[in-house]
């Protein structure tokens, strides 16, 4: 690790106005060492004493809610969504207390086939849990794994996105004016090699990025012997049967697949609908999507924010030229526009076909590509065929219709005529398929006890077994 100066640009204004310098391996085994040395205290404190912790760290994020919403602002170039992700920690606080509070911490028994042999079964947390967050929700997304974490008696190491690090430093300040949290709660600024060294430092790794960096990370993690929660890409899709309210699924639809300008895993990218509503569908999202505004140059007026990464713009503008190239249809959109920063319009594409890149590519972006289905079969197998199976989206005219097909779907999460409900839905338990991830869920109960270990304590009431008994003396041969 150099420790290189990174450069840091405003989505905005397009311009680099930031820069930091990463943590080099030092400073994080230094980190990482002086976590751990805090975490038991934290564990044998109690979970009482953790509640009052991190509403205390509540109560400094709402107490310092400007400061961070601008930091957010200058890091996504968005201000409601940055609100929203200031407001919403607190109330997931107390979900995750509630959570935390209702789980059983210990468990006893008797065995069936020994019975005079009891076990107590109890909960260890990890001591040490990682988390390297992406850049499209920067606060949600470090402390969607933060937060349990901590909950369940561990200590935790962060390291944001280099692409949106700013928040970082108002945060750093509000965990510092908590006392005893910044002892189990620091985080590091770097980049891809500052968190290929703290991978190597912990139990546990929560990561929330791209299949091909999420590889490397789950890959680094096993030969550790380490846990890895991996949090990947999607290419979801939206399944529009003819007896479907089409007015109902053109607006959520829309909605699922551009809000934060499609930079978000759950965004819809592919929309299935049935052939004999699909011209008026295709008419009902176009005339909607251009009713869609960008939100520049007053960041208090429009729908759409700008793309954050600006690698990120490429690849959609690629993929908008790769469709277009091999015969597709714009009806809206269809171009990069540059007002400093880069903006992309919602962009329906028609006449698609296998071979294009905007069909089997994760977009992350707001691109709308519709196709036509004959039988419901034919719905299904094309949903299917994806190496992604994050979550999707099935309209019908009854949910019990819709449900019935979306169980024939390849995907964790199922938003029965609406889209995108994973984002919105954080009870809801579910699994990545294929390469959309892999571990156990990050959301609902689930969330909360992947960061222990089991530990049984087996007691046995009666003699203990003798060698005798084992003497093959004894065997009586069938």
């Amino acid at each position: 690790m150099t420790g290189q100066e990174i450069h840091v640009r405003n989505p905005r204004s397009g311009l680099v106005d930031y820069h930091f310098t990463p943590a080099n391996q030092t400073h994080i085994e230094n980190a990482c060492h002086r976590l751990r040395a805090a975490q038991e205290a934290w564990q044998d404190n109690g979970l009482e004493n953790r509640i009052a912790t991190l509403r205390a760290f509540a109560k400094g994020l709402t107490d310092n809610r400007k400061i961070l919403v601008e930091a957010l602002v200058q890091d996504t170039g968005r201000l409601g969504l940055s609100l929203l992700e200031v407001d919403s920690i607190a109330p997931a606080i107390e979900r995750w207390i509630t959570i935390a509070t209702e789980a059983t911490p210990s468990t006893q028994g008797t065995s069936t086939a020994l019975p005079f042999i009891s076990y107590t079964i109890e909960k260890r947390p990890y001591a040490l849990v990682g988390v390297i967050s992406p850049w499209n929700f920067p606060l949600t997304l470090s402390l969607i794994d933060a937060i349990p974490a901590l909950l369940a008696g561990a200590a935790v190491i962060l390291k944001p996105s280099e692409i949106t690090p700013r928040f970082a430093a108002p945060l750093r300040q509000i965990i510092a004016n908590i006392p005893g949290l910044s002892a189990l709660l620091t985080i590091v600024d770097g980049d891809g090699v500052t968190g290929q060294a703290l991978v190597d430092q912990v139990d546990v790794i929560c990561f929330t990025g791209s299949v091909s960096t999420g590889r490397k990370v789950g890959e680094q993690a096993t030969r550790n012997f380490s846990v890895a929660f991996l949090e990947l890409g999607g290419k979801d899709p939206a399944i529009v049967l003819a007896n479907a309210d089409v007015d109902r699924a053109t607006t959520a639809i829309l909605r699922g697949a551009i809000i934060n300008s499609g930079q978000a895993c759950q965004s819809i990218e592919r929309i299935y609908i049935a052939r004999e509503i699909y011209d008026e569908f295709v008419q009902k999202i176009i005339t909607k999507a251009r009713d869609i505004r960008l939100n520049t140059p007053n960041i208090h007026s429009g729908h759409l924010g700008p793309i954050i990464s600006e690698q990120q713009a490429r690849i959609i503008e690629n993929q908008i030229e790769d469709a277009r190239d091999k015969g597709a249809t714009i009806h809206t959109g269809g171009q990069l526009e540059n007002h400093g920063g880069l903006w992309c319009a919602p962009t329906v594409i028609t006449g698609l076909t296998d071979e294009m890149r905007i069909m089997t590519e994760e977009t992350f972006g707001p691109l709308l590509p519709v196709i036509a289905f004959n039988t419901i079969d034919d719905a299904i197998t094309m949903a299917n065929d994806s190496d992604f199976g994050l979550s999707a989206s099935v309209f019908a005219a009854t949910a019990a219709e819709a449900i019935a097909i979306g169980q024939q779907i390849e995907a964790g999460a199922i938003s029965i005529n609406d889209a995108a409900l994973t984002s919105l839905m954080y009870e809801a338990e579910k699994n990545s398929f294929k390469l959309s991830g892999m571990g156990a869920s990050r959301m609902g109960p689930s969330g909360y006890t992947r960061f222990f270990r089991k530990q049984s304590l087996m007691t046995n009431q009666a003699k203990v077994f003798t060698m005798d008994q084992f003497d093959e003396i004894n065997a009586v041969t069938p």
